[in-house]
């Protein structure tokens, strides 16, 4: 199987050194899990030509499960979809790789569960179930938390290898962490009463950037010009998005047919006011943010050794 993931790689590494019948240079950027709402406006970029305009061909493509940064980091794909958290990770285990635009500005995750459970803050978190998902930083997040409003995380019972929302809450646990542009709008359509706790309300440190685009060091030495092709015909993709996500919807919907189309287009709706929020543009990140956060995973530690915030991302390939 190994043999086979990287001889997988090696053909992905040698098509992108290949171009076009017309001139256009071939590209790889993969996915951080399957095609949702967050990359809209990469399907948006690829659908209407503003990757042909800056002379690229763009495949996108999905990786195994907790891959993308590795395969970034090996060359094999020149961007990938990440998270800050896995950024700070890879640079404080020497990956060099580099977040270059922030999809959504703010983080929109938080806990959820059903408006009958009654959970109303994260001290009612005590002697309730919690539905895990089982990621590095997980726990730790869910204890910060509680003790900032005074709670104990002794006194919940964690339920590992929890990963679909709708089949579980309510039933093998009482509440769970969801993305609210994707569950939360879903619980909506659906007429599902839930308390929703944003993570951004919970603690100022889980305001965190997720997703990111990332990028290797190695490539933004030796190909920057690229870099700056390919971050203007995705900007201008998720500019579109903030500004016609009825229309940005339906691109979506065209190119990944098996995605509910209402949910598609409840979920821009929703995700048109948070890509920018208030930020100067689409894309930005704040060093303050990248801070606090690779501080919080060092002071718990889920980091060995810290790293320099301010080369962890970049937003000089931003137009």
């Amino acid at each position: 199987m190994i043999i086979l993931v990287l001889l997988a790689l090696v053909n992905v590494s040698c098509r992108n050194k290949k171009k076009t019948r017309d001139g256009l240079d071939i590209i790889t950027l993969t996915l951080d899990w399957t095609p949702n709402t967050n990359h809209t406006g990469l399907y948006v970029a690829r659908e209407l030509g503003y990757f042909k305009e800056e002379g690229l061909e763009v495949v996108i493509q999905q990786p195994t499960e907790g891959m993308t940064d590795n395969i970034v980091a090996n060359g094999s794909s020149e961007f990938g979809i990440s998270y800050q958290e896995n950024v700070t990770r890879a640079r404080s285990e020497s990956i060099p790789i580099v977040s270059i635009a922030a999809i959504i500005q703010h983080n929109t995750s938080g806990f959820a569960s059903l408006k009958q459970s009654n959970i109303k803050t994260p001290k009612d978190f005590e002697g309730k179930r919690y539905g895990s998902w089982d990621s590095p930083s997980e726990h730790d997040i869910l204890k910060t938390i509680m003790k900032s409003y005074n709670a104990d995380i002794e006194k919940v019972t964690i339920i590992s290898g929890i990963n679909d929302f709708f089949s579980t809450i309510g039933k093998d646990a009482d509440f769970e962490w969801i993305f609210y542009a994707w569950d939360g709008i879903k619980a909506e359509i659906d007429g599902i009463d839930i308390n929703y706790l944003p993570l951004r309300d919970l603690h100022p440190v889980f305001d965190y950037y997720t997703p990111v685009i990332i990028t290797t060091e190695k490539l933004m030495q030796e190909k920057p010009e690229l870099i700056s092709r390919f971050m203007r015909a995705v900007s201008k993709g998720y500019r579109y998005c903030i500004d016609n996500p009825e229309k940005a919807a339906e691109v979506m919907i065209r190119q990944v047919p098996d995605l509910d189309p209402e949910l598609v287009r409840q979920s821009q709706i929703y995700l048109a006011r948070e890509y920018q929020a208030e930020a100067s543009k689409w894309g930005i990140q704040n060093e303050a943010v990248w801070s606090a956060f690779a501080n919080w995973m060092h002071h718990n530690g889920l980091i060995k050794d810290n790293i320099i915030p301010k080369n962890a991302f970049t937003s000089q390939f931003l137009p």
